[in-house]
């Protein structure tokens, strides 16, 4: 443990720390290790902590800033001091102490560095840093070192070496910057530090120390403070039972001494009693103080006492103890400088205290809005004195709302009252107060600690989303809601824009409505990535199955990235949809789906997958030898449309008579029935033959039907046609000016009218001069378009002559 002006620090040996208030209220805990805390140290402001523990855990962290160190070590650590200046940038340094004193330095890009300051002498002890100066006891004794000189000043040997180091270990305690008290066993050495004359010097250190004062004491040493010029020393008494006549443990004693040169003088003694005394030793018992309060804490295994001066404040209890209310508010009036616990017109509510010592509470609470009226200091005294009675509920219906308004502890306690009692009237409270008059994090935190020993209690689960809901902690009072299975969390959701906030509980969201949640999850790709769903389901392929069945079914390729992972969701949890999948998507790897669907027998997608494969026959076969289902080879071959194949399931089913009715059946639209009919054998029974061979003269019929029909269609389209182009081609076509001759470019048209003149117009619309067009090598009289008929002769391409 150890001590600032405004906390105490305070390790357990389940590796854990805890900051108390003066009034022993835990204000802060921080899980460090699993194992025992060794020693705690803190920087004179207060706002960093060394910590190290048995596992050999050393950390270095700001109590309010992310500043932060951590090393573990291969032996258990049991000494820990920061800088005294820690806070400061350039005395970032602190020291360890396990079988080496380690200084670590923070130096050049923050790394920081270590260096051995002694080693050899057993396990360091106690180390205590002030100033420039670090003392520490290894099992030889007492050691002194300049920071800055990096030298060892002294050596102060340990006086009974008898006594085992671990047992009654060494104290320590600075007194000033240059005074440093040693208590060990039962000896008490005050020493001081000095400056070295420059004519002393030589090849020693720059200072050096003194003893001053020397003495031993009755008992063993378990810690030592300073008091003024005087000393508190808290010590371990072993006594001799007068039942048993033998050696045992009596209550730890606190004295004040005051040092001599070679004794001391006893000032005053008092014997603690603190729980378990009778099995503690030396070593349990330690003494810590508060330097700016004169406060001091004994500490041992389950007990802290506070010990401080008696003042005037302490008289005053003495006279409220004993209702002397006349004399305590005197005393307050003439003491009113000095006192610092009460005030004078605390004293002056003795009406409420009567009505309090007589049980009327509810009277007492409704007097405070009377007589306390806008006071803040004095309303929160009397919730004080409610809460101590056990009372704080005939307070609360009274307790101010808007002016005033208390301090958020008050509404607090009042509400950490109802918590522990009351969780409708907690509940009701919620409600009715402003949430700004308590600090929301502290109430959630009780409410969590509640739920954690009834945690499917409704009333609380209710109450804490409504505290989330009003510190827009949404995402927390989401995750309660879909607990509570609150039908509108997904319109909370859409409202608020919680989709940050879900990113954790999107399995807590499918297990409460999968359709709607995974409809908004697509509906807001742009909030919560496909990729992130995914990750989040990993655990729970049943609901990511879901999600990307539904991903695929609005589009095929967003997902394509995890179509290889759908054929094993398909296969395991939704085997109908797998061989539409297939069918549909482009993306996944047909080996990997052809394996799975083999290992599962999934005959239908194997026969699928193979044929896409270009494996026909081994689909083809598969169909006959795995289903047997003749219909469905049929289908198979029809869609194939391979020869092969035909050949393939004729060759299987031309011994199995059933198997044979079903070709006969189906197979005349696209093999000749004859190929099938001369390969059956003499003497086989097929069921329904007749049937099946009038069925293929009736299709044959058809067919030769359906041709007829087509043919006579044809040829009225084409003779229909033929006439249309005819007419079209009769038409007369323009030559003007603008036409030109394909061959010369020339215009068509002589710039002279009266000219004769001979132009061959062909009716894909190319003119030419008679004269520019090539004589012809044919017999035939018919010309044809020499552009045209370069690419292709087609309609349109012969002449037409026209002459003037």
């Amino acid at each position: 443990a150890t001590v600032h002006q405004a906390f105490l620090a305070l390790g357990t040996h389940y590796g854990k720390v805890y900051l108390l208030d003066v009034q022993g209220n835990i204000t802060q805990k921080f899980d460090v290790s699993p194992v025992k805390i060794n020693q705690i140290s803190l920087d004179e402001s207060g706002e960093h902590m060394g910590v190290c523990s048995e596992d050999g855990k050393v950390q270095v962290f700001g109590l309010y800033s992310a500043e932060e160190f951590h090393e573990t070590f291969d032996c258990p650590i049991k000494i820990v001091a920061v800088h005294p200046h820690f806070v400061r940038s350039h005395f970032k340094q602190f020291v360890t102490g396990g079988k080496k004193l380690l200084l670590y330095e923070r130096g050049w890009m923050n790394r920081w560095k270590p260096s051995v300051l002694h080693e050899g002498e057993g396990n360091i002890r106690n180390v205590k840093w002030r100033g420039h100066l670090i003392a520490w006891a290894n099992n030889m004794g007492v050691k002194i070192l300049d920071v800055i000189s990096k030298q060892r000043i002294t050596n102060v040997p340990r006086d009974d070496i008898s006594l085992r180091p671990d047992m009654y270990p060494c104290s320590l305690c600075w007194k000033d910057n240059l005074t440093l008290i040693i208590g060990w066993g039962n000896s008490v050495k005050i020493c001081s530090v000095k400056e070295r004359h420059a004519s002393e010097m030589r090849d020693l250190p720059n200072r050096y120390v003194e003893i001053v004062f020397q003495f031993d004491t009755e008992f063993y040493i378990s810690g030592l403070a300073p008091l003024c010029d005087q000393l508190v020393i808290l010590s371990y008494v072993k006594e001799i039972s007068e039942k048993t006549e033998v050696e045992c443990c009596a209550r730890p004693r606190l004295d004040i001494v005051q040092p001599l040169p070679e004794s001391c003088e006893e000032i005053s003694s008092d014997a603690l009693t603190v729980r378990g005394f009778q099995e503690n030793e030396c070593r349990d018992y330690h003494l810590e103080y508060s330097e700016g309060e004169s406060l001091f804490y004994i500490i041992s295994p389950r007990d802290v006492v506070v010990a401080k001066e008696r003042d005037q404040d302490d008289h005053i209890d003495w006279l409220l103890e004993k209702k002397k209310y006349e004399e305590a508010l005197m005393a307050a009036e003439i003491s009113q400088k000095t006192i610092k616990k009460h005030k004078i017109l605390d004293i002056g509510l003795a009406y409420i205290n009567h009505l309090v010592e007589k049980g009327e509470y509810d009277l007492a609470a409704r007097k405070c809005q009377k007589i306390l009226g806008k006071n803040t200091e004095l309303w929160e005294f009397e919730v004080y004195k409610f809460k101590e009675i056990g009372q704080l509920k005939a307070i609360s219906r009274y307790l101010p709302r808007r002016d005033p308004v208390l301090k958020p502890l008050i509404y607090e306690m009042v509400l950490h009252e109802f918590l522990e009692s009351d969780y409708e009237g907690f509940a009701t409270l919620i409600k009715e107060w402003p949430g700004d008059l308590y600090n929301n994090t502290i109430i959630v935190q009780a409410v969590v600690d509640h739920l954690k020993k009834d945690p499917q209690n409704r009333t609380l689960l209710r109450t804490l989303a409504e505290l989330y809901t009003y510190d827009q902690r949404y995402g927390r009072a989401l995750e309660i809601y879909l607990t509570l299975r609150h039908k509108d969390v997904f319109q909370l959701i859409h409202k608020h824009n919680l989709f940050s906030s879900i990113r954790d509980k999107i399995v807590l969201l499918m297990d409460f409505d999968s359709e709607k949640a995974v409809d908004m999850l697509l509906d807001n790709e742009d909030k919560i990535s496909i990729d992130r769903v995914v990750e989040e389901l990993e655990n729970r392929p049943e609901l990511q199955h879901v999600y990307l069945h539904k991903l695929f079914k609005r589009d095929h390729h967003k997902g394509q990235r995890y179509h290889e992972k759908q054929i094993s969701l398909y296969a395991e949890y939704d085997r109908p949809n797998l061989l539409p999948f297939l069918r549909d998507s482009t993306h996944c790897p047909l080996e990997k789906a052809l394996e799975i669907c083999q290992q599962r027998n999934f005959v239908e997608e194997t026969v699928y997958l193979l044929s896409r494969m270009g494996n026909s026959r081994s689909a083809l076969k598969m169909i006959m030898e795995e289903l047997q289902d003749v219909d469905k080879a049929i289908e198979f071959a029809k869609e194939q449309d391979d020869g092969e194949l035909w050949e393939d399931l004729i060759l299987y089913s031309i011994d199995k008579p059933p198997f044979i009715t079903g070709l006969l059946n189906n197979i005349g639209t696209h093999v000749d029935p004859i190929l099938l009919i001369h390969r059956i054998k003499e003497g086989m029974e097929i069921p329904n033959l007749r049937d099946s061979l009038v069925k293929i003269l009736q299709d044959y019929n058809l067919q030769i039907l359906l041709r007829e029909g087509c043919k006579k269609i044809l040829v009225a389209d084409s003779l229909s046609l033929l006439k249309k182009m005819h007419r079209t081609q009769m038409k007369g076509v323009l030559v003007d000016e603008e036409n030109i001759c394909e061959s010369c470019l020339s215009p068509i048209l002589p710039s002279d009218a009266s000219k004769s003149f001979n132009v061959v117009v062909f009716h894909c619309r190319h003119m030419f001069h008679k004269e520019c067009l090539p004589v012809s090598n044919t017999v035939s009289p018919v010309q044809f378009c020499n552009i045209c008929s370069a690419k292709h002769r087609g309609p349109g391409s012969a002449i037409l002559e026209m002459k003037k």
